[in-house]
């Protein structure tokens, strides 16, 4: 077996045109007609959009995972403060720490360690 036949993955998709476009540049990137750079540029364009995180789903995952805010914040790489304040609604997590909360929700604590 071929081994980028091995490696592909199925990547979920926003919509059939993004399905189509990445079903399609899958078989460029097996064939040879693009590059891996190219062929991870159209994954991640298909990828879910990472959802919204209330003050409530980020307490409610905080306390799954039996964490402290203190050690979450550690574990996002921000300050116990600004956890405080997502839980309270006074901010919203963004950028790195978005994405974080998300794979920490979908994968785990060990994900992220």
């Amino acid at each position: 077996m071929d081994t980028k036949a091995k490696t592909q993955v199925k990547v979920p998709v926003k919509s059939r045109i993004l399905e189509a476009v990445h079903e399609t540049a899958s078989d460029l990137d097996r064939l040879g007609f693009i590059d891996k750079r190219k062929q991870q540029k159209l994954e991640a364009l298909c990828l879910e959009p990472i959802p919204h995180y209330d003050s409530q789903r980020i307490r409610n995952l905080r306390e799954h995972l039996k964490l402290s805010q203190t050690v979450l914040a550690s574990v996002l790489n921000t300050s116990p403060s600004t956890v405080r304040k997502w839980e309270l609604g006074d901010k919203h997590p963004s950028g790195p720490s978005l994405k974080l909360l998300n794979l920490l929700e979908r994968k785990g604590l060990e994900a992220v360690l």
